[in-house]
């Protein structure tokens, strides 16, 4: 590896700004009027505790895919970088001036198991707050995209399967744990379009036409 990339880490000062703004969203829960975020198909949806591993897996599955970005490839670096930068921001400040809030989490559990017992310290450490958009759901999609474009990766299938089918349990758990509302989920997935359009969709109008310009690609 070439630790000169590790440079690039400074993008990681965002989380100073990410995170006490976050707190600050998560501690206003008693003080501030809430919009309900609900659909009907929420209650369609049953509680499965199994679904917090990949729930978990989420906070290792975001910092493996940006690490390898970092050291193998600077710019699909620096585009994942922005994609989640720019959709996190977007949340901080949806969530200020729209503060959103569930009532989706079981007032009891059927069963007692390691599983539940592991959502029951999820549900104590994170407040049913601030929920639209999903960031567990957005930032997911982001390393989807990442992976998608990454020439070094198109001829690893087993990585992208791999990568697409925790991605769609971590999608998934979102909904089965009750941390988020089908809503939040398809919130999620519209402001990636919408960031898309930022971060990847100028890219590609600006690369050359590859038709147009055959001698340039000549090996």
């Amino acid at each position: 590896m070439k630790f000169s990339k590790l440079k690039h880490s400074w993008v990681l000062l965002y989380f100073f700004i990410y995170m006490p703004w976050f707190i600050y969203l998560e501690e206003r829960e008693n003080t501030t009027n809430h919009y309900i975020i609900h659909s009907p198909l929420d209650d369609s949806i049953p509680f499965i505790e199994y679904f917090i591993i990949p729930y978990m897996l989420w906070f290792a599955f975001i910092a493996f895919f940006s690490i390898y970005f970092m050291f193998t490839d600077t710019k699909a670096f620096y585009s994942l970088a922005g994609f989640l930068i720019i959709g996190m921001t977007a949340f901080l400040v949806i969530s200020t001036f729209f503060p959103t809030a569930l009532e989706l989490r079981p007032y009891y559990f059927e069963r007692d198991n390691i599983f539940v017992d592991m959502v029951r310290c999820l549900y104590r450490t994170d407040t049913p707050t601030n929920v639209l958009p999903s960031i567990h759901v957005f930032n997911t999609l982001g390393v989807c995209i990442a992976v998608k474009r990454c020439s070094k990766l198109k001829s690893h299938i087993y990585i992208k399967g791999i990568t697409y089918g925790l991605s769609i349990l971590i999608i998934l758990s979102t909904m089965f744990l009750k941390q988020h509302s089908v809503t939040d989920v398809i919130a999620a997935f519209v402001l990636a379009g919408v960031v898309y359009q930022f971060v990847y969709a100028r890219q590609d109008k600006k690369a050359p036409n590859m038709s147009q310009h055959p001698v340039l690609y000549e090996k």
